[in-house]
């Protein structure tokens, strides 16, 4: 059973159910392949690997329950911030390093997604900033993790797969450009994480969600093989597309991030630079870990 929505707040909350733990963050409108070589690996299912475990520290979960170790002093829960472009493999590396930290995983691109399928289901034009603003603000999205799976919740509809297609992709390109929808949006981004707990993962996410973030990455990918991950996403699922198309979309959604007036894609001056070519979602995520425990030991 997953949390109910409180109107006019955020919810977060853990359900433990017989055979796994269910961790879910909720927004409400606010009151304010392996023979085709190391580089394809990165797509494929990180494995699961032990808990982060750092040096008589006490280290929370999302659920606020630590595990107690030899401490002079408690470290609160971390906010961690992902940024890059598409086909970086943002999203892959933010759920499993989520997992592996036990923080609950915020997909704010989703998000922009969610509204989009909600703007092409009542016919409105991306231009219209009158009739996406209200939109935008009435919206209620839910992130619920089960395992290595996560499912988006729009008003209560399951979305996950319908918002994972090019024409979505375009379109919430299209809208994000409204600065009355990422200023209602980053709202509720900002209540889903302010707690702490949380790896959040989009392109404004250490610039303006959270500049004030515990720890900051950047993660980015030759474009090269961004577009073949991409592509090869959207044929594993069925979808109707051509490498060529791939490759025309993938680069105009980078110059449309990188050039829109409010909240352009860019990487903070303190986040820490990693280029996924050609590495695995394991050695990625493993340079994450190092980096986050750094910089727990330094603030001790």
């Amino acid at each position: 059973m997953v949390n109910p929505v409180r109107k006019g707040r955020v919810g977060a909350g853990i359900v433990k159910t017989s055979k796994r733990e269910k961790l879910t963050r909720s927004a409400a409108p606010s009151s304010a392949d392996e023979g085709r070589g190391k580089k394809r690996r990165f797509l494929r299912r990180a494995q699961d690997t032990e808990p982060l475990e750092v040096q008589d520290q006490s280290l929370p979960t999302a659920s606020g329950v630590s595990n107690p170790r030899p401490s002079s002093r408690r470290v609160e829960k971390l906010t961690i911030a992902i940024d890059g472009p598409s086909g970086a493999g943002k999203s892959t590396v933010a759920r499993s390093l989520a997992r592996r930290l036990g923080y609950v995983y915020i997909d704010t691109g989703a998000m922009y997604r969610s509204l989009a399928f909600r703007v092409k289901e009542g016919g409105i034009s991306p231009e219209d900033e009158l009739a996406l603003n209200p939109l935008a603000l009435s919206l209620r999205i839910q992130f619920v993790t089960e395992g290595e799976q996560t499912r988006v919740l729009c008003e209560g509809e399951d979305i996950s797969e319908a918002i994972r297609t090019p024409e979505i992709s375009r379109l919430a390109s299209s809208i994000s450009k409204q600065k009355s929808v990422r200023e209602a949006l980053v709202r509720m981004q900002r209540e889903m994480g302010k707690e702490g707990g949380v790896v959040l993962e989009g392109r404004d996410i250490g610039t303006v969600v959270f500049p004030d973030a515990d720890v900051k990455f950047y993660l980015d990918a030759e474009s090269d093989e961004r577009i073949r991950r991409r592509y090869d996403e959207m044929v594993e699922k069925g979808v109707r597309v051509g490498l060529k198309e791939t490759q025309e979309e993938l680069l105009q959604r980078d110059h449309n991030d990188m050039h829109r007036t409010h909240s352009p894609l860019k990487r903070a001056t303190d986040a820490v630079f990693i280029d996924s070519t050609h590495r695995t979602v394991e050695e990625v995520v493993e340079e994450m870990v190092r980096v986050i425990k750094e910089r727990i030991k330094s603030d001790e």
